[in-house]
């Protein structure tokens, strides 16, 4: 089943792309997938979002590290072509580029992962914070067309106001994900790996 968030946000979708139910395209253990509408050689660019209670026991960096191992055990040998840390101290941010090779429709395909880590505070309890993981997938032949709308989903992202998802401009979509407490399927659910490389077969 799908996951829930430890909170609910908001955001808006690019120009085209569709939300799936994440069941149905490979995703059960995240909370939201949004499908690119042009498939490369079989497989299907797509964002995933997921997210987890923080502790603070751990940093960013070690969420971080921490999906780069499971994907290894799921998928191979696995790349870090980029780690940053980005926001600020009040509110920190991590990113990461990760290479892979999964099979797609029988055949071995390179795809790259864009990960966005985000601390975040809980409007209700402002002495909670949790991490909300947002992951494009695609194929690396696609990744420079893909890029500019994924900066653009992640600007979008915010605590969810409750208007029921931001002005998603011109074509755009609102869109909000969230519940309050199930954890289950966040960082550690391993999404936006191969089993959640949304729509491979769309």
């Amino acid at each position: 089943m799908p996951t829930t968030l430890p909170i609910p946000i908001e955001f808006s979708l690019p120009e085209g792309w569709r939300p799936a139910p994440p069941d149905e395209v490979g995703a059960p253990g995240v909370a939201f997938v949004a499908l690119h509408p042009e498939p490369d050689a079989g497989f299907t660019a797509n964002i995933t979002v997921d997210g987890d209670f923080w502790t603070g026991g751990e940093t960013l960096a070690d969420i971080a590290e921490g999906a780069v191992e499971r994907l290894r055990r799921a998928a191979g040998p696995v790349v870090v072509a980029d780690r940053r840390e980005l926001g600020s101290a009040d509110s920190p941010a991590l990113g990461q580029r990760l290479t892979f090779t999964a099979v797609v429709a029988g055949v071995p395909r390179e795809l790259v992962q864009s990960q966005v880590y985000l601390a975040m505070q809980d409007v209700a309890d402002p002495h909670q914070r949790v991490v909300i993981r947002l992951i494009l997938t695609v194929t690396a032949t696609q990744e420079d067309s893909v890029r500019g709308d994924f900066q653009e989903f992640l600007r979008s992202v915010g605590p969810d106001t409750g208007a029921g998802g931001r002005d998603a401009g011109a074509g755009g979509q609102g869109a909000a994900a969230g519940g309050q407490g199930a954890g289950a399927g966040g960082p550690d659910a391993g999404a936006g790996g191969p089993d959640a490389a949304a729509g491979a077969g769309a």
